[in-house]
């Protein structure tokens, strides 16, 4: 089952994206419990924690549709490469932001940084496909790099909260900087692929048919019509937790250093789950086994919220980790196989802005409604939003066929070309 996990390593555009995609990663989650931690710490404020995530989110709600448009108008390659180094230089501007009153500008650069993931992200979604294909290295990339964020989780949670007392936030800030760079390099090694679109000028009437031919599509796919509330209703709930996992860590389990182990824990299940979602993804129908990684991740977010020592959180983020990355992959494989590449970006950006907008209603909802009534509610509501959404996908999802049961044409052999790029559509199972 691992060789069969491994095979889009096989292609070397997909390793190069692939190994600087992890390198950028496990320098984000370096930051990823040191900025929040030093803000609490500092603060005392779950408020100002959710402000961090809502820097975070907001260019995803205010440039998503918008970034959407320059994946598929522009050369995604070039793209890519471009947001990593603007990433690194709104990280860089984050050494600015550490004093105490100047968190103004730390919460500017966090914003900045990911205005620049905004458009990286759809443009990855695009591209992934471009060069792997539609059929069993689509889901082999993907497990791929469910596996990656599992190692920077494992790696990344720990391994921040240590440096971050060691040698501080200060050079957590200039490491991440560095990773940006290495991913812009890897990127700059991978070739360009004929079917790409060349740079194009973008005008706001140009935008406008764009964004409107990418809700057509998106309204006629009976699929990514389904899946765009079922993926909106979850990330809601688990932005809700997320906001306040850190001051979980410190209030109930005891510490900065608990956390991190949490955020192990979450990694370890997103790296378990790679290896499951490669087996599962092409053998299941989508409607049942998102419907089943929803409801268990809803009860996985009971027990790793209820908990008051590690000895029983970290078994349940680790189920929150395995359940909650399938969770996040079965949808973006559905959609890179049903949504023609030619409006990919654009449908891609959709998704994301939705995803946006609930993370922004989750990360100020968790914690005022702990501040009101207390983590282990907050939990218990996340569980029920998440079972609604397992609800959604069994009832609204078409029955698409199993890759493994459809039948073997081009479309699902070819690993890249042309193909990669046409319209197609699911292949429904009575």
């Amino acid at each position: 089952m691992a060789a069969i996990m491994f095979q889009a390593l096989r292609i070397r555009d997909f390793r190069l994206m692939w190994a600087g995609g992890l390198v950028s990663a496990l320098g984000s989650w370096l930051l990823t419990l040191a900025i929040p931690t030093h803000i609490f710490l500092v603060t005392g404020s779950l408020r100002a924690v959710g402000q961090t995530i809502a820097a975070e989110y907001l260019p995803l709600l205010l440039l998503g549709p918008v970034a959407g448009v320059f994946a598929d108008r522009w050369d995604r390659r070039r793209l890519m490469i471009g947001t990593n180094l603007f990433c690194a230089g709104a990280v860089a501007v984050m050494l600015l932001g550490l004093a105490p009153g100047r968190y103004g500008v730390l919460y500017a650069a966090l914003a900045a940084e990911n205005a620049g993931l905004v458009l990286y992200a759809p443009a990855w979604q695009a591209r992934t496909p471009a060069v792997v294909g539609t059929g069993s290295l689509l889901s082999s990339a993907n497990a791929l790099n469910a596996a990656s964020g599992g190692v920077v989780r494992l790696a990344g949670g720990p391994l921040g909260g240590i440096l971050l007392v060691l040698i501080g936030a200060r050079w957590l800030i200039v490491a991440d900087a560095a990773s940006y760079l290495l991913s812009a390099l890897a990127l700059t090694l991978t070739t360009r692929a004929a079917a790409e679109s060349p740079v194009a000028r973008v005008t706001s009437g140009a935008v406008a048919r764009d964004l409107l031919e990418g809700a057509r599509v998106l309204l006629r796919q009976p699929a990514a019509r389904a899946l765009f509330p079922v993926t909106v209703v979850f990330l809601a709930a688990n932005a809700s937790l997320s906001a306040i996992l850190i001051p979980f860590g410190i209030q109930r389990l005891g510490g900065s250093e608990h956390t991190g182990f949490v955020l192990c824990g979450l990694g370890a299940g997103f790296l378990a789950g790679a290896p499951v979602i490669r087996l599962l993804l092409d053998r299941t129908q989508t409607r049942i086994l998102l419907a089943v990684s929803l409801a268990a991740t809803a009860a996985a977010y009971l027990g790793l919220f209820s908990s008051t020592s590690l000895a029983t959180a970290l078994p349940a983020a680790a189920a929150v980790g395995l359940f909650g990355s399938m969770s996040l992959v079965i949808p973006q494989t559905t959609m890179q196989r049903v949504i023609p590449g030619a409006v990919l970006g654009r449908i891609g950006a959709a998704f994301l802005t939705g995803e946006a907008a609930a993370t922004l209603a989750g990360a100020a909802a968790g914690p005022f409604g702990a501040q009101a009534a207390g983590l282990t509610v907050v939990a218990a509501v996340a569980a029920l939003v998440t079972l609604t959404a397992a609800g959604l996908a069994r009832l609204l999802i078409p029955p698409l066929c199993p890759l493994a049961a459809a039948p073997r044409g081009p479309l699902a052999a070819a690993p890249r070309g042309p193909l990669a790029a046409a319209p197609r559509a699911p292949v429904t199972c009575p």
